[in-house]
């Protein structure tokens, strides 16, 4: 089972809670924001938008704070100048890091991204030192309630998927990123409901973690992601279930 994989796990689990600290609708506000100032306030035409839309949904944001963001972003109201930003690392056992942010203060968010590793058994690395570790790729899960595994091979292999794997009472679906709206759209419109729709960052290999290294990778992913400029970690981990149970 790959890192990715595992650690999407908890983060569903955790993901309730989040929302109710008020964590979750701030990293949506800021996505959405972003996403209507770089490509503009239509979701039809703009995917980063879409699907920013649709995650805040699926946190029942109300649609009044939804339609807020949006306006932010293009400029019909006032708000932070937000911008992208992105930066490589290890974690504990040399694990290769991906980590994505939204600030208005590039200086501050570098230097707490810094301190939050570093307390962890991590660090920076240069531009470009671990991003050929990983593939950008489309990535969709739905639970096995939803069908058999055969039924919905056809449906989104027939829709361009890459794969699809079964991970405990999940399914999940990889494809290529141009083929990401198009492999969501069919399961909808074959009555299944998507549990997460993403793009993200896979991992080409992983190091798998046991004893302490893993005990701190894991306290340093929860660090970052309760960040509140970070959007996503992505990680080359592998860690045995039975750690990340206790974790979660």
């Amino acid at each position: 089972m790959s890192g990715h994989s595992k650690w999407h796990s908890i983060k569903h689990k955790k993901a309730a809670v989040d929302a109710k600290r008020g964590r979750e609708f701030t990293r949506l506000i800021k996505e959405m924001t972003i996403a209507a100032r770089l490509g503009r306030g239509d979701i039809d035409s703009n995917p980063r938008l879409r699907t920013a839309v649709t995650a805040a949904k699926a946190a029942n944001m109300p649609s009044d704070n939804i339609k807020r963001a949006i306006m932010k972003g293009t400029g019909e109201l006032p708000g932070q100048a937000y911008e992208d930003v992105a930066y490589e690392g290890y974690g504990p056992g040399g694990v290769a890091m991906i980590i994505t942010a939204v600030t208005d203060n590039k200086n501050r968010t570098v230097a707490e991204v810094r301190h939050v590793l570093s307390r962890y058994g991590g660090n920076l690395g240069e531009t470009n030192s671990v991003a050929w570790m990983f593939q950008k790729k489309g990535y969709l899960s739905l639970d096995k309630l939803q069908g058999s595994e055969d039924e919905l091979l056809e449906i989104t292999l027939e829709a361009g998927a890459d794969d699809l794997k079964s991970e405990g009472n999940t399914y999940e679906i990889i494809c290529a990123t141009e083929k990401f709206e198009e492999v969501k759209r069919a399961l909808e419109d074959h009555g299944k409901k998507v549990t997460s729709a993403e793009i993200t960052m896979l991992p080409q290999t992983y190091v798998h973690l046991e004893g302490k290294k893993a005990e701190q990778m894991i306290k340093l992913m929860e660090a970052l992601e309760e960040h509140d400029d970070v959007q996503n970690v992505y990680a080359n981990f592998d860690i045995d279930e039975a750690i990340l149970e206790a974790a979660s």
